[in-house]
């Protein structure tokens, strides 16, 4: 890829929202930051893939890139940008507007192409939505992240976390307020973790069934970089959400080898 010119730069605002996050999540829960980006990827080009559990997760993926000097533009749902704060901010900050369910989703995958290839740092969720696997470990992926990061030739990252889902409830912003309160009270223990890049080198995106094979894999890393967030809890979460639902539909099944 050619990266020659000059990557793309955060505007201020969004050096200034991360900021916010990191007090935000502070305010709430105790934040544990592991493993590393590489220096010379943490300006891009990069794709950061993450696994999906709550409505807070966003704001806790953010303050730890902010911890690891990454400014990344995330890939969000289309109802962010219509709000009429947290819309402007998201424009502004140079995010990517994915319309799910409709014809303009491919939109979203060509602008964040354009991205990545310009030297941007992308946040992906690959499994498309919170996820639903009644363990909590991450979905079958959608082929959008390892379909991005092939076209690009972009390294992949995982990054893990789990406890974001005992601060919001999943149907917030039912139950919000009963969920910071409680989360205000009980602090818990928000981890996330930056893995080692994963190895798509094998993967040509000319062959049939490279965009799943591919991500398969990322969902693989993401499975192993968790595992170890939650030592205690390898089957069920010991907090379960009652308004979560359940849906084994999606499960991921680790490939061997």
């Amino acid at each position: 890829m050619d990266t020659a010119h000059s990557p793309w730069q955060p505007p201020l605002i969004w050096r200034g929202a991360q900021l916010l996050a990191r007090a935000l999540v502070a305010l709430v829960a105790r934040l544990e930051v592991t493993g590393d980006v590489p220096a010379h990827l943490r300006r891009g080009p990069l794709v950061l893939a993450a696994n999906h559990i709550s409505p807070f997760d966003p704001v806790v993926l953010v303050a730890a890139c902010q911890a690891r000097g990454i400014a990344p533009r995330v890939m969000a749902t289309a109802g962010l940008f219509r709000a009429p704060v947290i819309g402007t901010l998201m424009r502004r900050a140079g995010h990517i507007r994915v319309d799910r369910g409709t014809t303009a989703v491919h939109r979203a995958l060509d602008a964040a192409t354009t991205a990545v290839a310009a030297g941007s740092v992308i946040l992906i969720y690959p499994e498309g939505r919170i996820g639903l696997d009644p363990g909590m470990w991450p979905e079958r992926g959608k082929t959008g992240a390892a379909r991005l990061a092939l076209d690009c030739g972009a390294p992949v990252i995982p990054v893990a976390q789990w406890g974001a889902h005992e601060v919001l409830p999943y149907r917030a912003p039912r139950g919000m307020l009963r969920g910071v309160a409680r989360a205000v009270w009980r602090r818990p223990v928000i981890r996330v973790h930056f893995g080692e890049p994963v190895d798509l080198g094998d993967v040509d995106a000319a062959d049939p069934g490279a965009a799943r094979r591919a991500t398969d894999r990322i969902i693989d890393a993401l499975t192993d970089a968790l595992a170890p967030l939650r030592p205690d809890e390898p089957d069920t979460p010991r907090y379960v959400d009652p308004g979560r639902p359940s849906d084994s539909s999606r499960v991921h099944r680790r490939r061997s080898g």
